[in-house]
């Protein structure tokens, strides 16, 4: 077991610390303010805290985690063998920076209670982080600094014990709009012909002629392929439907179609099915909690996994509300327009929410992969390479790679065969 000795124990320090040695590195680990504890204990340990001890392994610690609240930080991002890092230490610690804050501040999303200028959909613009600011945006940091720092303690204690998890690969599709002409209803489906009719897209004019005569298969409808590709190729995923009643970024299958839920009952058999909760119940906590009891009303099972309509979160709120209504996972993490690792890491990990300084019991699943982000790129061959460049960094220090597609993408052929592309991308992970 690793002793960790510091001048103050605080929930911060707590926080971080497990996540770097616990889910990153499989190390266990205790916490001491006592010296003479910390002299007694005979196997590996490290002081974190303004001076070391003796000679022991020290990490001079900056003041973040000892701080409460928001406070306006002065970040210079320098570069360690390769890797941008933040928050100097000096010469007598055994790590050139306190990866300890710099993870806190990247997980803990604090720049995103700073002030900044949201989007439309009051996003936090990834243009506005430091990762994208300073090039590391497509590195998740924090993974390889707790493997520089494994690498050290290594070095330093020969009986040093760990234990590393695998990498792994989860693809998450989402289902906002179930199908783009079937299910909809005479007035909806009347209302979207006279629409394309007055734009003159007579190629969808044509397509929802012929999915309404039942002579094509709507091009949204591409679930039973999505399942056999999962199947032969071994990847995990988890669809999450949208269930919720019309508005104006709402704009699915009506709750009410037998169709749509027989639909989401013949998914949920073969994979795991969790909520994609409209744009509507961002700020409305019973909405929320009602699309997801209707949910389970139709698949007759919990659903724990939750992701925002448009990715948007607004911390802490958004993960208050998520656990009040009583979800335990989350999937939003994420950019939609760029690449790469949000929070800086590839591992799973609880929400620290800093008005009230605790950990919260909400598990965040980040994504790096989202199909808008992709689909800016015009080479199928420079998709692939984006992708197997972003899985291979994720495979190198043992995290999960989480991509983000949409059905509604999968069936679109105008630009692209996403399809052919997706399958692609499933099958180099599957070798």
């Amino acid at each position: 077991m690793l002793l960790i000795y510091t001048h103050k124990i605080t929930p911060r320090l707590t926080y971080i610390m497990r996540h770097i040695f616990v889910n990153i590195l499989g190390v266990e680990l205790d916490f001491t303010t006592k010296v003479e504890e910390f002299i007694k204990h005979t196997g590996p340990k490290i002081t974190y805290t303004k001076q070391p001890l003796q000679n022991e392994f020290f990490i001079r610690s900056n003041e973040l985690l000892f701080e409460q609240g928001i406070n306006d930080i002065q970040l210079s991002i320098a570069d360690w063998e390769g890797t941008p890092c933040f928050f100097t230490t000096g010469e007598r610690s055994n790590l050139p920076y306190d990866i300890f804050a710099a993870s806190f501040f990247l997980i803990s999303r604090y720049e995103e209670y700073l002030p900044h200028v949201k989007d439309i959909h009051s996003r936090f613009s990834p243009k506005d982080s430091i990762a994208y600011q300073n090039g590391f945006l497509q590195k998740p940091v924090v993974d390889i600094w707790a493997y520089k720092l494994l690498e050290a303690l290594k070095e330093r204690f020969d009986d040093f014990e760990y234990k590393i998890k695998g990498y792994d690969f989860v693809s998450v599709l989402d289902v906002a709009t179930s199908h783009c002409y079937a299910n909809r209803g005479i007035a909806r489906g009347l209302a979207g012909l006279l629409m394309d009719l007055g734009s003159l897209r007579l190629k969808r004019v044509i397509d929802r002629i012929l999915v309404g005569l039942n002579r094509m298969k709507d091009p949204f409808d591409n679930y039973a392929e999505l399942i056999v590709l999962h199947k032969k190729y071994n990847v995990k995923c988890n669809f999450f439907f949208q269930f919720a009643d019309y508005s104006k970024y709402d704009k699915n299958v009506s709750t009410n179609s037998m169709k749509f839920k027989s639909l989401i009952k013949y998914v949920a058999d073969y994979a795991p099915v969790s909520l994609a909760a409209s744009y509507s119940s961002f700020t409305d906590l019973e909405l929320l909690r009602k699309e997801k009891a209707n949910l389970e009303e139709v698949i007759n099972r919990p659903v724990n996994s939750s992701k925002m309509r448009y990715n948007r979160v607004d911390v802490p709120e958004t993960y208050r509300n998520l656990i009040t209504a009583e979800f335990t996972d989350d999937y939003t993490m994420g950019y939609t327009y760029e690449l790469g690792f949000r929070a800086g890491t590839c591992t799973t990990f609880q929400f620290y929410d800093i008005p009230l300084e605790v950990k919260q019991p909400i598990k965040i699943h980040p994504f790096a992969i989202h199909d808008y982000a992709l689909s800016k790129i015009k080479k199928d061959e420079v998709i692939l390479r984006q992708v197997k460049k972003i899985t291979d960094e994720v495979s190198q220090v043992n995290g999960t790679a989480i991509v983000m597609f949409s059905n509604e993408l999968l069936g679109n052929k105008d630009d692209r065969n996403w399809m052919s592309l997706y399958a692609e991308i499933l099958k180099e992970q599957h070798v």
